[in-house]
């Protein structure tokens, strides 16, 4: 392997007057070829070793004379080296060259003369390994000095705390197994009882101290200090501190996951949290293993200046924050009474403080230093961030459902303006007809129709927007014969053209208010006279019902531009959002709504609507029929 790395690092070999190029496959070739003679001689002999009596394979005059060749060779790679480097790089070499131009002269000498004695002479191949051990440093400063032949091992924080665990726990075992021992030897008849005794008190402490979040604190921290550059693992503590800002969990808030994700950085057991309310007050919001304080910071207050102007995080256990923090302000008494508080940490929003968290003392100590300091201020100003973004999206949600109970209200009113329709002209005819037996039937129903309506929009009001139940399969047929009862009470005609059963998948109350309400524009829109017909078929799979009117008309601009907009409405009692209810509904059901309107003729107004058998199956178009 030596052979080569020299290799590599040689761009060419000079010989006396001649000076030969190492291609990149030569630079291969030669040392693969050196180790394959190596083992060609060192193999065979190996082999035959197991059994027994048997002579070696390879003479041993030829192994030791190849490897004698072999540092021959390793000798003139490190003079060629020397040689073929320039002046002012020779200083960066000349310690590889000496540290493995010594391993191989040791082993010339060694093999050498085992090839003049047919033998290895045992005491030289007993210290080999302590000569090799001696020139290593000569190769680390070579290595220092060319930091292009460096090769970084990246070692993992993890890999150095399992190890230095590991290690411990085995010297641990070590010496509860010596104490085992001489319990056992020296312990007479009750040797054996007590020392299965210490090995189980032994294991149990082991285990006590594995599990001990305290211990391992301790050790994060010495290993941190002794064997890093830099205290944190930056990769894996940002890993770490996203994914619990990100896990979400039934159970377990955001600011119970930011206040856990500060403290694990410094080793803390717990903390609270404080953030800022509608009135500029800081109120508490949430805790991790800490007692929960009920107390609201002022917005004016010197520790919530201190820390929307500086930033800083401040140290409550340090007896001289004034003296290195001259313009410190004094820490409120509620934050000192909580047990064991130690540190504060803005959480800044933008320009201005989100609110703070205060952490309970570490398990182990922590030195606050420059670094230890700006991790937590970057951690705490991406954990404000997310914080802000989860009570943003809270707010959009609440406003979503303000704005859907809203909408709701309005299509409630709407129908409730209807119902009073009704129940207005029901009153003016009472003056005239209250007499009248079949007034007094048709009364008693509207007042029976008002009343179940009116229940149904309050069962609607309690539970939302959505309907009720799920759509299942309607015959429309009942549905427009009740609308042309219902008019016909009121003196007006309606004309009704039905097929053979047409079923819907709908509801039966909010299409009978569907086809109400195109009713009712109908006949607002054609005045005294006019006629208004209804129609239900089948359209392939869908089942239709049209509304057609003789009246004014609307034009294709009215049509795609005001028509089935909220909140526009060209009657002066109307509200706007009879149309638009009608369309998200029938939307809703996977149907579609189509105008065919001309002014001063008349308005076809077609709902399509998916169609249904009886038993609830869907409809084939080849058993359709007009």
């Amino acid at each position: 392997m030596w052979i080569g790395f020299f290799m590599l690092l040689l761009p060419h070999v000079q010989m006396p007057g001649y000076t030969l190029p190492l291609s990149r496959r030569s630079r291969i070739a030669i040392p693969l070829g050196v180790l394959s003679g190596l083992w060609a001689v060192v193999i065979p002999n190996m082999l035959a070793t197991e059994t027994p009596g048997s002579p070696p394979t390879v003479p041993p005059g030829i192994m030791f004379g190849a490897f004698s060749l072999a540092a021959v060779f390793g000798l003139s790679l490190c003079e060629q080296l020397v040689r073929g480097t320039s002046e002012s790089a020779r200083w960066a070499v000349k310690p590889l060259a000496l540290g493995a131009g010594a391993l191989f002269a040791f082993d010339l000498f060694m093999f050498s003369e085992a090839l003049l004695l047919k033998e290895i002479n045992p005491q030289v191949w007993g210290v080999r390994g302590l000569v090799h051990s001696l020139c290593i440093p000569l190769v680390l400063v070579s290595t220092a000095r060319n930091r292009h032949w460096t090769i970084d091992v990246a070692v993992s924080r993890n890999i150095v705390f399992g190890s230095t665990a590991l290690l411990l726990s085995g010297v641990y075992m070590l010496a509860v197994a010596g104490a085992g021992y001489y319990v056992r030897f020296f312990g007479g008849q009750w040797g054996t009882a007590i020392q299965v005794t210490l090995f189980f008190v032994a294991f149990l402490v082991l285990a006590l101290l594995y599990f001990s979040g305290t211990v391992r604190a301790r050790i994060r921290v010495f290993i941190s200090k002794n064997f890093f550059s830099y205290r944190y693992d930056y990769r894996e503590e940002w890993l770490k501190f996203t994914k619990l800002l990100a896990t979400s969990h039934p159970d377990d808030r955001i600011v119970e996951r930011s206040i856990r994700a500060l403290a694990d950085l410094v080793e803390s057991p717990g903390g609270a949290q404080w953030w800022r309310g509608e009135d500029g007050g800081y109120r508490p919001t949430g805790s991790w293993n800490c007692p929960v304080s009920h107390h609201v910071e002022p917005a004016d207050s010197a520790i919530v200046h201190f820390l929307t102007k500086t930033g800083w995080v401040l140290d409550m256990s340090s007896d001289d924050l004034h003296r290195r923090v001259p313009d410190a302000p004094a820490i409120p008494a509620w934050i000192s009474d909580i047990p064991s508080a130690w540190l504060i940490i803005p959480l800044p929003e933008n320009d201005r403080l989100g609110g703070f968290v205060v952490l309970l003392k570490p398990r182990t100590a922590v030195e606050l230093n420059w670094e230890v300091l700006d991790l937590l201020k970057t951690a705490a100003r991406q954990a404000a961030s997310v914080i802000g973004q989860v009570r943003l999206t809270e707010a959009l949600v609440e406003t979503q459902q303000f704005s859907a109970f809203s909408r709701m209200s309005a299509f409630v009113v709407h129908d409730l303006k209807n119902l009073v329709s009704q129940l207005s002209l029901m009153q003016k005819n009472a003056v005239k007809h209250g007499s009248n037996p079949e007034f007094q039937k048709d009364m008693a129903e509207t007042v029976e129709h008002v009343v179940s309506r009116m229940n149904r929009l309050l069962l609607q009001l309690r539970s939302g927007t959505a309907p009720i139940a799920n759509p299942s399969p309607i015959d429309t047929r009942p549905i427009v014969s009740g609308i042309q009862s219902a008019w016909s009470r009121q003196g007006k005609s309606v004309h009704l053209e039905t097929s053979a059963e047409v079923w819907a998948l709908a509801h039966e109350d909010r299409l009978e208010r569907v086809i109400g309400h195109l009713v009712q524009n109908s006949f607002d829109a054609m005045g005294a006279e006019g006629t208004v017909t209804l129609r239900t078929r089948m359209d392939g799979r869908l089942a239709v019902i049209e509304v057609e009117d003789t009246g004014s008309g609307m034009t294709p601009e009215f049509i795609r531009d005001e028509l089935f907009k909220p909140f526009r409405s060209t009657k002066s009692t109307g509200m706007g959002v009879g149309a638009y209810e009608s369309m998200q509904y029938v939307s809703e059901l996977g149907g579609r709504m189509t105008v065919d309107s001309k002014v001063g003729v008349g308005t076809r107004i077609c709902v399509f609507l998916p169609a249904r058998t009886r038993q609830g199956e869907g409809v084939s178009a080849s058993s359709t029929t007009e």
